[in-house]
């Protein structure tokens, strides 16, 4: 595929922040942010990757690199200005601030370290940041996902990691409620939806927007604008047959109808032995095989991403 070709007519912004996040762990969340970054830097952009799986770090052994400084000196005040806790790649426009070696204390910052984090983070001069997040929906996971202009899910064909991005969404979403509640009764009914048993039977994002605006019309129709404005992206990864490539489109069906949510489906990639190949490697696929079948599912992801464009069902069909 001519790169150059394929990118030359785009409209891209000056400056986004993605974060790839997802339910559970081993689903691909760095292989995808590692290889979306090169996506971009190779479309000559100026990309930052930021390991933000604090605690469990692993974003550096997907690009083989060995960093100093770590976001544990950044987060502990060793080191003040978060542009010194840049290791920049062997590949050009591509930095990372990793979280390598970091103490598992850092998993849990405090509130003020993680908004001085995230705000330190969107000022770095970059064209591109993306950020690789942990497994799990922890709020330090929730505040990093929902603080990207793009928010980006990945999900493996199977049960456990397929519920747990539902349940990943609902709780972002209530997080976001949350957020943007002022009304302190509104964010009583917030905190209560959090519990999935909670009494008074609310069990979906839908559920709560109706319970708050029987009791409060103005921010009930504030929480639907807030789900208006924001809809996730989902990457599929592992597909190994037509059913599996299809699963993106019953996720985002399943969220419109149970949850009243938009969901995007933007790509999947293709279950190829040419990753774990480039991983035992710790090399990025998209250097290591850029021909593969897998690299080729990643381009197509990225462009669509850039051009907020979804998958199309016929293109899975005519196959």
């Amino acid at each position: 595929m001519d790169k150059i070709g394929l990118f030359k007519d785009l409209q891209l912004p000056k400056k986004a922040v993605w974060a790839v996040g997802g339910g559970k762990g081993g689903t691909g969340k760095s292989f995808l942010s590692a290889n979306l970054g090169i996506a971009l830097t190779q479309m000559g952009k100026k990309v930052l990757l930021v390991d933000a799986d604090l605690g469990c770090a692993n974003l550096h052994t997907c690009l083989g690199v060995n960093p100093g400084a770590t976001l544990s000196d950044f987060v502990q005040g060793k080191i003040r200005d978060i542009g010194q806790i840049l290791t920049q790649t062997e590949i050009p426009n591509l930095a990372l601030i990793s979280g390598a070696q970091d103490f598992l204390e850092i998993a849990n910052p405090k509130h003020s370290q993680k908004m001085r984090l995230i705000r330190q983070i969107h000022e770095l001069d970059f064209e591109y940041i993306i950020l690789d997040l942990g497994a799990g929906t922890s709020f330090t996971n929730l505040d990093f996902f929902l603080s990207a202009d793009t928010g980006i899910l990945s999900v493996i064909p199977e049960p456990t990691s397929i519920e747990n991005v539902y349940r990943f969404i609902k709780s972002v979403f209530y997080r976001r409620f949350k957020k943007i509640a002022r009304d302190p009764e509104v964010k009583e009914i917030v905190m209560i939806a959090m519990d999935e048993k909670n009494e008074r039977g609310i069990r979906t994002p839908h559920d709560l927007i109706d319970h708050v605006a029987s009791i409060n019309e103005k921010a009930g129709q504030k929480l639907k604008e807030a789900v208006y404005t924001f809809a996730p992206k989902i990457v599929v990864n592992q597909v190994r047959s037509k059913d599996d490539m299809t699963l993106g489109f019953s996720m985002r069906s399943s969220c419109g109808k149970y949850f009243g949510i938009k969901v995007d489906y933007v790509g999947y990639v293709e279950y190829d032995d040419h990753v774990w190949q480039a991983t035992k490697k710790k090399r990025p696929l998209l250097l290591e095989y850029p021909n593969s079948s897998a690299a080729r599912c990643l381009e197509r992801t990225v462009l669509n991403l850039i051009k907020k464009e979804e998958l199309k069902l016929n293109s899975i069909v005519n196959q």
